[in-house]
């Protein structure tokens, strides 16, 4: 098992990583204050895993929601429903919320941890790659609104996070490859002998090979665990770990929130922001081709959809919760694979190429 600690000025934790997690009840019953849970999940995860999780917490209270599938369902109608099922279960503030599930779980999960009683206890176990690698890390919990992603949301922090990698063996390979693309998303903007790395194994990794995974889910969590410890509530650095998703968001908005998933639209945006860092000087050709080529063979789009109009691209992006008063900043290479830094003030004619570029991503065109 791999240990990566979250440090913060307050509500520091651990990241546990390893296979059979789910099963051990002493390191779950030891981030649990009290002995009335409420775990919130999803059917298809609930279906392969609530039992094995209900196991390991003999002796306790608890009661169970599922939410729909689908990014769709990560709103506050769905927060409502759930706080309405927990007030009849007598959910009160000294119990935990266990979020068993992919990101929507855990965004949603826990935002209404942080808002319920004006705070709970919950933990986060992922069972997706991009909610172990990423979404589940950090104290970041949101829902969208019809006019944009995650714009209703808190920072709170769980108790812990418990990442069981077997949980891994029973994605559908579409879930996979969406989770490499926070992980290709690390190797950007912080370490290139990751980024590396990763193309080097991107096969094993598809394969879901069981070292490969382990050793790349505690990798990632370093990278933003490292991020986050300098700069929890995201007044600065933490801020380039949003590097592709201006773009991934305004992709996911358009289609709305129910064609692509996240890390597809994330996948795309990371090419497209290699493509402005080149056209800016901030980027050598070669290495926007790599991330180009690292994408592709993660099994992710690299072009936005063909539907995806430029003037609606640039008013999606608008509504970014990166935008302040100096307008569009935008997370971009800097120097190369293994830099990012935010960009104010891009300039239009730039962004219109890079949006207009489409199939010519990263081509030099």
């Amino acid at each position: 098992m791999e240990k990566v600690k979250l440090t913060l000025s307050r509500n520091s934790y651990d990241i546990f990583i390893g296979s059979g997690l789910l099963s051990d009840s002493e390191l779950i019953g030891r981030h649990i204050e009290k002995k009335s849970v409420f775990i919130i999940s999803n059917k298809s995860v609930a279906n392969h895993y609530l039992d094995r999780l209900i196991s390991s917490l003999s002796g306790f209270d608890f009661g169970v929601y599922l939410i729909p599938e689908g990014e769709q369902f990560k709103n506050l109608r769905t927060v409502e429903e759930i706080i309405s099922v927990m007030i009849k279960k007598g959910v009160n503030r000294t119990s935990t919320i266990l979020a068993l599930g992919g990101g929507v779980v855990g965004d949603t999960a826990g935002f209404v941890a942080a808002i319920f009683q004006r705070g709970i206890p919950f933990l986060q176990i992922p069972t997706t790659l991009l909610a172990q690698v990423d979404s589940s890390v950090g104290g970041k919990t949101a829902v969208n609104h019809e006019d944009g992603k995650n714009m209703i949301g808190a920072f709170y922090q769980p108790k812990t996070v418990i990442v069981d990698t077997d949980t891994l063996n029973t994605l559908p390979k579409r879930e996979v490859c969406t989770g490499l693309a926070e992980i290709i998303k690390h190797g950007i903007l912080a370490d290139r002998s990751y980024f590396d790395w990763i193309e080097k194994n991107i096969s094993k990794l598809l394969r879901l090979d069981s070292e490969t995974l382990e050793y790349v889910v505690a990798g990632s969590c370093r990278i933003k665990a490292e991020i986050v410890s300098e700069d929890e509530l995201e007044t600065g650095k933490r801020a380039l770990l949003n590097l592709g998703h201006t773009f991934g968001h305004a992709i996911e908005t358009a289609t709305g929130y129910s064609k692509w998933l996240h890390g597809e639209a994330v996948g795309a945006g990371l090419v497209m922001a290699a493509d402005l860092s080149f056209r800016l000087g901030m980027c050598a050709l070669d290495d926007a081709k790599r991330i180009k080529a690292l994408v592709t063979d993660a099994g992710l789009p690299f072009a936005p959809p063909a539907s995806l109009e430029e003037e609606t691209f640039l008013r999606l992006m608008s509504r970014d919760k990166k935008v302040d008063e100096t307008g569009l900043r935008f997370v971009l290479v800097n120097g190369g694979i293994g830099s990012a830094a935010l960009v104010e003030r891009v300039p239009i004619e730039k962004l219109r190429a890079t949006l207009q570029a489409r199939e010519n991503l990263c081509s030099g065109v």
